[in-house]
Order: C-alpha cells, then sequence, then structure tokens
C-alpha cells in the first residue's frame, strides 16, 4: 500500500488498500500504450494523480447514495480514485476522447468497480442530475459552470450544497471573478505537506 496514502487517509479498508494498490501497475501499462499522464509524471502517480483526486475527499464526505459526475476525466482522474473512496455512491465519468475513456474503462473493470460508470462524450450531451460534478483542471470555472448546472441536482443530500468542485493550480483570481460571492478556494498546502501541493487549489461553487 501506498505510504502516501497511509499517511492521510490511514482507515482504509483492506478491499481499498488493494485497489489502490492495483492502480500503479494498470495506469504504467496503459501509459506505455498512449500517453495518460506524462511520461515523467507517471513515477509520481500517488503524489500527484491519486492524491491529488483524493482532495476532494479531504474537502466532503459524500453520503451513501451520492451521484457525482467526472468531466474531462481523462485516465480516470479524480473519478476512479474517488470511486475507490465512496463505494456506496455512483460515478459517471465522461470525456470527448475515446482512447482515454477505454483506458479508464478497463482500469475500473479490472479494479471492480461497480459504482463506476464511462461514457465517451462531451458534457454538453449528458442529461443526466447528479449532487456535484468534480474536475481536475478541464476548463475555466465559467466555461463548466455554463455547461453542467444543468446537470446539478435541486434535491439536497449532502452537508454541503450541491454543486462543482474543481482542482486546479497556479493563479484562480480571473477566473473566479464572476463567482467570488460564493465560491470558496482551499489551498491545498494545508492539507497536503508535499512540495507538489504548494501552488494546488481546490474550489468549490455551489450551484
Amino acid at each position: 500500500m501506498n505510504s502516501l496514502l497511509e499517511k492521510y487517509f490511514p482507515s482504509l479498508s483492506p478491499l481499498q488498500r488493494q485497489q489502490f494498490e492495483a492502480m500503479g501497475p494498470l495506469y504504467a501499462d496503459w501509459n506505455s500504450k498512449i500517453n495518460l499522464i506524462s511520461r515523467k509524471d507517471i513515477d509520481f502517480l500517488y503524489e500527484h494523480h491519486i492524491l491529488h483526486s483524493l482532495a476532494i475527499a479531504r474537502f466532503i464526505r459524500f453520503k451513501e447514495g451520492s451521484r457525482i459526475m467526472d468531466v474531462g476525466t481523462g485516465g480516470g482522474f479524480p473519478g476512479i480514485p474517488l470511486a475507490v473512496m465512496f463505494p456506496d455512491c455512483e460515478f459517471l465519468l465522461i470525456d470527448s476522447i475515446g482512447k482515454k475513456i477505454k483506458a479508464a474503462t478497463d482500469v475500473a473493470g479490472q479494479l471492480q468497480l461497480k459504482n463506476v460508470t464511462l461514457r465517451h462524450a462531451r458534457v454538453e450531451e449528458e442529461k443526466g442530475l447528479f449532487d456535484f460534478v468534480v474536475s481536475r483542471a478541464v476548463m475555466p470555472l465559467p466555461d463548466l459552470y455554463k455547461l453542467c448546472r444543468k446537470n446539478i441536482a435541486k434535491k439536497q443530500m449532502n452537508a454541503l450544497p450541491n454543486g462543482l468542485i474543481c482542482l486546479k493550480g497556479g493563479e484562480l483570481q480571473h477566473e473566479i471573478q464572476p463567482f467570488r460571492q460564493v465560491a470558496s478556494q482551499i489551498d491545498l498546502s494545508k492539507e497536503f505537506e508535499e512540495e507538489y501541493y504548494q501552488t494546488k487549489k481546490l474550489v468549490y461553487l455551489p450551484v
């Protein structure tokens, strides 16, 4: 079991540990076929991709039965690590690039994740309703809001109002400006001490 995950999530079940352990070889294998993660970054899979995805689990504990859509999932981030963390929630992972969805579908299948559906589509085409939409550095917040607000369910079941939860890096003032009254920004350097997280942020926008 990766010691980084152990450090921040000490109470994982044996099955979750096994699933996280299996992600390393699965992603390494897929990355040798198609470029899911930059070649030099695959060695930092757990620190830069899996732990980063799980920053959302430090921010909110999704209630059982919650529905979450991961927009622009690529190889399955943040959706696949979150699906392992919240086995009682349903996840839809969508991406417009077919070969990435193929890889993520294989990873989810090998991990035997029963709570994950994958779809090769653009978010504009998705009609389903979800408690939260999550994304990782996919597009500026105003664009994501415009495309996804139709997908946010009215009925609330979590401790936080339904909305968008985005993982981002760098300077965000400009894209958060239109939502500055309602959006929250969390510095991930407060959650994780690794240097990679110095510039990383989580942005939450209730919809």
